[in-house]
């Protein structure tokens, strides 16, 4: 009897090991920032690349500078102006890449990764875990150490397919 269940009981280890595998997935889509956080709402979309899960900023709810605004011309389009390197502050925020190198710990939690405030031209380390469920993330940006740095939310976009 123990011989014929070992061949049952290794085909459901193994055909779970891509269930565990894709796991990390699950970050996979759209995500709206947390328009409290800073900066203004913004669309992030996550998506992975050898491996790894990167965020680029897809839609701006200002995209253009308004006309009140010290920072930019206003009516044009918004920039990475504080970006450290000069040769990158022309670039556009729409577009540009804010979460990198994420890898997947499992449970929900993706470490190892960066983060970039366009805000302040910054570059923080980071990790992004669920929230309650699959629809919030809890985007941790830190120096050091997590337990000194700021926690925002992002909300899972729905998109009609």
């Amino acid at each position: 009897m123990r011989q014929s269940a070992l061949p049952f009981v290794l085909t459901i280890l193994l055909s779970a090991t891509p269930a565990v595998a894709q796991d990390g997935d699950a970050i996979l889509g759209l995500w709206a920032t947390d328009p409290e956080g800073g900066g203004g709402e913004a669309h992030v979309e996550v998506y992975k690349e050898n491996g790894k899960y990167h965020g680029k900023i897809i839609w701006l709810a200002q995209p253009v500078y308004p006309p009140d605004d010290p920072k930019g011309t206003p009516g044009e389009e918004k920039t990475d102006l504080n970006n450290p390197d000069p040769d990158l502050r022309h670039e556009p925020v729409v577009g540009l890449l804010i979460t990198k190198d994420f890898v997947y710990k499992g449970k929900g939690i993706w470490h190892k990764g960066t983060i970039y405030d366009p805000d302040n031209g910054k570059t923080y380390k980071c990790k992004i875990k669920f929230g309650d469920n699959e629809k919030v993330l809890k985007v941790r940006g830190f120096i050091g150490v997590s337990m000194i740095g700021r926690t925002t939310f992002w909300t899972r976009v729905e998109t009609e397919e």
